[in-house]
């Protein structure tokens, strides 16, 4: 049975992760499962030798199994490109920094806000900042997305872009005291060299 290679899962989700993970390796995006977040921050580093340079995207996700803590500590081992770019006082040298630092790292990570059992995911955000970096230039793209953000189709997962994780995206914005987010850059990823990308599948509810 599924549910005995997908701990955690009831059999029918786990049938529908199974599902899933065919149709994502079939399109060159390597998936993973885990069943917690405590795992999913474990997969991470063991994926990213230490040494490398590392830079991602905003994301409650990453936030959440405490892996933007544990890049911010001098002693992980990493390279850490977002704190270089945040370093640079001079607002003009920042904003043409952060996209150089970017794209030159070994692993840019982030996470997807649906994920379709037919294999695409789907993403979106307000400046294109973290899809940018997703479709192209790093050598590594690693996703880690809780099992809230799995639906039937891709139908659905565009869906779940503009009805689930807009709106609680823009609530959060607003109570940061911005004045809210809205859908900029959607793009579906329906197939990848494989190899570049990998997807971290996490078995509880995280991010929007």
């Amino acid at each position: 049975m599924a549910g005995g290679m997908f701990p955690g899962l009831d059999d029918a989700t786990a049938e529908r992760v199974n599902r899933t993970f065919s149709a994502m390796g079939a399109r060159g995006i390597t998936p993973v499962y885990v069943p917690t977040r405590h795992d999913a921050l474990t997969k991470l580093l063991d994926l990213m030798p230490k040494g490398s340079a590392v830079a991602h995207g905003s994301s409650t996700t990453l936030e959440q199994i405490g892996f933007v803590q544990h890049l911010s500590d001098p002693m992980s081992g990493y390279r850490y490109m977002n704190a270089e770019w945040r370093a640079e006082t001079d607002p003009t040298k920042r904003t043409k920094l952060r996209p150089r630092l970017s794209v030159e790292a070994d692993y840019f990570l982030g996470s997807v806000q649906a994920i379709s059992e037919t294999g695409e995911a789907v993403a979106a955000d307000q400046s294109g900042s973290r899809q940018g970096f997703y479709v192209f230039g790093p050598p590594h793209v690693i996703w880690v997305a809780g099992i809230n953000k799995l639906v039937p189709t891709l139908g659905d997962a565009v869906r779940r872009v503009r009805e689930v994780a807009l709106p609680l995206e823009d609530q959060r914005m607003k109570s940061l005291g911005a004045s809210g987010s809205s859908i900029g850059k959607l793009v579906v990823y329906e197939r990848e060299r494989p190899g570049r990308i990998t997807l971290i599948l996490v078995g509880e509810p995280l991010g929007f």
